[in-house]
This record gives C-alpha cells, sequence and structure tokens, in this order.
C-alpha cells in the first residue's frame, strides 16, 4: 500500500516538473512575441507619425503658396483700380474742360460772326489775323469812276460772301464735333483752315481740330496742331487752352517732364483762368502719382 502511494506520487510530480519545464519554455518565447509585436507596432506608428508631417508640410507649403497668389492678386487688384481712378479722374477733367469750352465758344460765336463781318466791310478788329480789308473795300474815287468802279464793286460783294461761307464751314465741323463725328469734325476744320487762311477763326479752327485729335488719342498730331496754334497765334484768346492741352499731349506721350514745364507756364502766364486752375490740378496729381 506504501509502496502504491509513492508510486503514484512520483507519477504526479514528474507530470508537474514536464508541466514545469514546458511552462519554462513557453513563457520566453511568448515574452518575445510580445516584443517583437511592440517593436512593430513602434515601428509602425513612427512611420504613420513621419507620413502626417509629410502631408503637414505639404499642405503648409500649399496654403503658403496659396496666400502668395492671393497677395500677388491682391496687388493686381490694387494697380487696376489705381488706374480705373486714373483714367476715371482723367475722363471728368477732360470733359469739364470740354465742355467749358463748348459753352464759352457757344457764348461768343454770334460775336466771332459779327467780327467776321466787320472785317470783310473794312472793320476788323486789332486782333484778327492778318486781315486788311479797308483799302479793296475802300471807294472808289470820283475821277476813277469810269476806270475802276465795277472791279471794286465787285470786290466789296465777294468779301461778305466769303465771310458767310467762312462761318457756315466753321459750322459745319463745329456741329460734327460736338455731335462726337470727330473724324468728320478734323476734316472739316483742315477744310476750313485751307480754304479760309485769313478768316479771323483761324485760331477757333486751329484749336478744335487740335482737340479732334485729342479726344481721338492721336496725341502725336494733337501736339503739332497745338504748337502752330501758339506759334502763329499767340495772341490768340485760344493760346491758354491751347497751351494746356499741348501740356496734356506731352504727358500722354510720356515726354513727362516736358509737359510738366509747359503745365507750369500756363500757370504762370495766364494766373486766374480756367487753363491755369486745371493746369495746377494736373500738376497736383502727377505729384502725387507714385514714382515708377
Amino acid at each position: 500500500m506504501k509502496k502504491r502511494l509513492a508510486n503514484s506520487f512520483t507519477a504526479r510530480m514528474g507530470m508537474a516538473g514536464a508541466i514545469a519545464s514546458a511552462m519554462l519554455f513557453v513563457v520566453p518565447a511568448f515574452a518575445q512575441d510580445s516584443r517583437l509585436s511592440l517593436a512593430d507596432r513602434v515601428s509602425r506608428l513612427e512611420q504613420q507619425a513621419q507620413n502626417q508631417n509629410q502631408g503637414g508640410t505639404t499642405l503648409v507649403n500649399q496654403v503658403q503658396a496659396l496666400q502668395s497668389q492671393v497677395q500677388q492678386m491682391q496687388g493686381q487688384i490694387e494697380e487696376l483700380q489705381h488706374q480705373l481712378q486714373e483714367a476715371n479722374d482723367k475722363n471728368k477733367a477732360q470733359a469739364t474742360d470740354f465742355d467749358s469750352r463748348l459753352g464759352r465758344l457757344e457764348g461768343g460765336a454770334g460775336a466771332a460772326a459779327a467780327n467776321a463781318g466787320n472785317a470783310s466791310a473794312g472793320n476788323a478788329p486789332n486782333t484778327a489775323p492778318a486781315a486788311n480789308p479797308a483799302p479793296a473795300a475802300a471807294p472808289a474815287p470820283a475821277a476813277e469812276a469810269g476806270k475802276g468802279a465795277k472791279p471794286a464793286a465787285g470786290k466789296g460783294a465777294a468779301a461778305p460772301a466769303n465771310a458767310a461761307g467762312a462761318q457756315a464751314a466753321y459750322d459745319e465741323a463745329f456741329k460734327s464735333l460736338r455731335g462726337g463725328d470727330y473724324v468728320q469734325a478734323s476734316r472739316g476744320f483742315r477744310g476750313f483752315i485751307q480754304q479760309y487762311p485769313d478768316s479771323p477763326l483761324l485760331p477757333n479752327a486751329y484749336y478744335w481740330l487740335g482737340e479732334s485729335y485729342y479726344v481721338t488719342m492721336n496725341y502725336p498730331v494733337a501736339l503739332q496742331t497745338f504748337q502752330i496754334l501758339l506759334s502763329q497765334f499767340p495772341q490768340s484768346e485760344k493760346a491758354p487752352d491751347a497751351m494746356l492741352k499741348l501740356g496734356y499731349s506731352q504727358i500722354e506721350l510720356k515726354q513727362v517732364d516736358a509737359g510738366k514745364a509747359t503745365l507750369k507756364t500756363v500757370s504762370t502766364k495766364y494766373p486766374g483762368s480756367k487753363a491755369a486752375s486745371l493746369a495746377q490740378e494736373r500738376l497736383r496729381r502727377l505729384q502725387s502719382q507714385p514714382a515708377n
């Protein structure tokens, strides 16, 4: 009996030892598998973090690029707004100037026609350029009545007709100008200048011819036309306006220094005039513009 119990105990102890031995082998293997699994997980996490960092860097770069583009667009918009404002100011100034001159010309149209008639009759004012019709219109002496009475009478009758034709041609060209047909207006004034070179309306014709070129942005020809007026009729009432538009044309042709000098001359030579006021305003705008 005792021997059987001893054998049973020995068998149980052997089984326990075998189990213990097996556990000794399993636990390290499980621990190793756990450590490898943890390392893999850490590696994967590091990889994910790296990918996220790279994605974040890419996103930041994209945002910065978009911000740069937005800034560039804002700068372009501001520049366009500035150019638009300048164009609006310029158009307003031109419209005001143009309307004021049209009004003055309309108000003085009757006087101009009267002066033209007086000039043809021998009573031309001192301001009429190169007009000396008095000898041609003077009555022939009694002693010469049989010799030259008819030619003299013929000249006297032609002069009023010539003045009337000049006024009609001038009015037709000016009508085209007021109607906005600047091409037809320039043709009309050029024809008037060629056909009636002795008309007292010649300075006005030169001015409005230059104006028709200026409005259509033909600045080189406008500049030449205003220069002709100033050189041939420096005492004309259109001289201040012509000098003003000469300065405007120079500025439009990028001759800024010359244009500024011309506008300053308008202010000093014709103080208190509308042309001087417009010249000073244009100079102030030029000074406020940023340097290129």
